[in-house]
């Protein structure tokens, strides 16, 4: 294996590392630990634990283009992802201290507030590096590939801890499940699990070179660049309607992760083994999609990648808000699946053909400020149109709304290659 090709592997495999975060903590298990067993009642949990959820990506929506700009004018990317791997391997390590207690709200939700700035902002530079480690031609195929490792690592973190942990750990390794010490050690699996994958990429892949730019100057001209980020806009004309674009489709996504498992359980009446059988298996699913749709994007391109993308997941959703069936639920939520890991994949890629090179931080930035700027609104719409309507099939007919939306949009972003970027 070359050089290059080596680095790249490593790169990708850094998705396989930080994916266990956003399972194991962020959607499956801790954030259920919290609510039932930290938090006063499970409501008071929910509440909490989405307040910070929300603060945490308004954190990052305001701090992401500033550190991609910052990032720019430095030049490396390689330290800024280890500092907030770190942040994350420490933020999930620590949650090992947080018992069925009360007393341990406060600092559960400070240790996952810090997780996950660290897991979703060290992205913002691991993405900007893909386009000079990939080249224009194979871009595609590598943000695929890496997507899907994401999926099959969370996966296998997940696997692990179940049931090897929850299920056995009293058993295997003398874990009380009184102060939930079956729970707790997963989450310092995390943690290790996170830090130890993510080796490879800091040894193996290629960075920028310095600028050589002193700290002081590189955060004076990057505050500078940043607030000439309207007119930089205003001349990518198809960045600017990508990213509005993608605030819609993406919140459509971000709605069908947040609300799918209580829509399974208030409409088809699934239980905890089941939604965390069917979490599984979609992952799967979205892992092949994944992967076999990062063919398509280097071949067609990631705009009709985004577009077919989009249209499969959107036809899966129309079915799932009708079927009355629990076996048709489980058919048409795992071929919605198929089709999400290659929305957001190829959304990586176009971002990437379409940034300046010398701006690709600062445009990843702005990648994330889209991802996170109104997630919060497609819960709160399906909560409030379940409520109006007294049924849970009306308030997820928003996730539609929002990825039809998002779909059209995209129609009127031209897909123009960079010409410093064909390498």
């Amino acid at each position: 294996m070359t050089k290059e090709k080596n680095g790249l592997l490593s790169w990708a495999f850094y998705d396989w590392a930080n994916s266990a975060y956003f399972v194991m903590i962020q959607t499956f298990v801790f954030a259920a630990y919290f609510a039932q067993s930290i938090a006063a009642n499970e409501t008071e949990g929910t509440a909490l634990w989405g307040n910070m959820i929300g603060l945490a990506g308004l954190v990052i929506a305001l701090t992401a283009p500033l550190l991609g700009s910052i990032a720019d004018e430095g030049g490396r990317r390689k330290p800024w992802v280890l500092f907030f791997t770190l942040l994350c391997v420490a933020g999930c390590s620590a949650l090992w201290f947080a018992r069925p207690d009360t007393d341990m709200v406060w600092f559960a939700l400070a240790m996952a507030f810090i997780a996950t700035l660290g897991a979703e902002l060290s992205l913002i530079f691991y993405n900007a590096m893909l386009p000079d480690l990939a080249g224009n031609e194979n871009m595609g195929r590598w943000s695929g590939w890496a997507w899907g490792l994401g999926y099959v690592g969370g996966l296998a973190c997940l696997i692990l801890c179940y049931f090897v942990f929850i299920q056995n750990g009293n058993s295997l390794f003398g874990l009380n499940s009184d102060t939930a010490e079956d729970v707790r050690i997963t989450f310092l699996v995390t943690g290790i699990w996170y830090g130890l994958f993510s080796i490879p990429f800091f040894l193996n892949t290629n960075d920028n070179p310095s600028r050589n730019k002193a700290w002081d100057d590189a955060v004076r001209d990057g505050i500078k660049r940043l607030k000439n980020s309207w007119t930089l806009l205003k001349n990518e004309p198809d960045i600017t309607k990508f990213l509005i674009a993608r605030i819609f489709y993406n919140d459509g996504l971000a709605t069908i992760f947040a609300m799918g498992g209580v829509y399974a359980a208030g409409t088809f009446g699934f239980q905890t083994a089941d939604i965390f059988y069917f979490g599984i298996a979609l992952n799967v699913t979205a892992g092949i999609g994944a992967y076999a749709f990062a063919w398509m994007d280097d071949r067609s391109g990631s705009k009709k990648t985004i577009i077919w993308s989009l249209a499969g997941v959107i036809i899966p959703v129309i079915a799932v808000v009708f079927v009355q069936s629990v076996n048709w639920f489980w058919v048409w939520g795992l071929l919605l699946g198929v089709f999400v890991g290659p929305v957001q994949a190829a959304s990586r890629t176009f971002m990437g053909r379409l940034a300046p090179k010398h701006l690709r931080s600062q445009m990843f930035g702005l990648f994330a400020l889209s991802g996170k700027l109104t997630t919060f609104a497609g819960p709160i719409l399906v909560g409030w149109i379940t409520l109006i309507m007294g049924n849970q099939r009306w308030g997820m007919s928003i996730i539609l709304l929002l990825l039809i939306i998002g779909l059209l949009l995209m129609f009127s972003v031209k897909e123009q290659i960079k010409k410093e970027q064909i390498v």
